[in-house]
């Protein structure tokens, strides 16, 4: 609970530009992770005929399901930035709104709380699939050295 209270004192003091360059790199890193999931589905399409196997079908199944999962927060977190972002102009006319200033910041710690979620869980979820793709050709490379 201390750690959620120096973040939030963080976000109280941040400026309008900082909280437009966080924002940024939200999106940036975001729109990465979407070619990655390409790319995720793409490797488990490319190697599915061992992926399909009896023994790795159910965690092959969740993986998918995993990903399909994450393919579809992400569009909604793309989103809530965007919208954030527009709404910057509150920090920036210059002008005594205190209450929706103060709910912008509290917007923004939100988002960076969700973003930070997302990213651990998704950066979790590529290592065990990698993980789990590499015991796969580490079997197969077995198999075929073995024939």
């Amino acid at each position: 609970m201390r750690n959620n209270a120096k973040i939030h004192r963080y976000i109280e003091w941040i400026n309008p530009e900082e909280m437009h360059e966080t924002t940024l790199e939200w999106l940036s890193e975001l729109s990465f992770i979407k070619d990655e999931q390409c790319f995720l589905n793409y490797l488990i399409k490319h190697y599915s005929p061992q992926l399909m196997d009896k023994k790795f079908f159910k965690q092959t199944k969740d993986f998918v399901e995993a990903i399909t999962e994450e393919e579809g927060k992400i569009e909604a977190i793309i989103t809530r930035i965007q919208k954030h972002q527009n709404g910057l102009e509150i920090m920036m006319d210059e002008k005594d709104e205190l209450d929706l200033e103060r709910h912008y910041r509290n917007e923004h710690h939100e988002l960076l709380r969700e973003t930070s979620n997302y990213f651990k869980r998704y950066k979790d979820l590529k290592t065990r699939l990698f993980a789990f793709i590499a015991e796969i050709l580490k079997k197969e490379k077995s198999k075929r050295l073995l024939n």
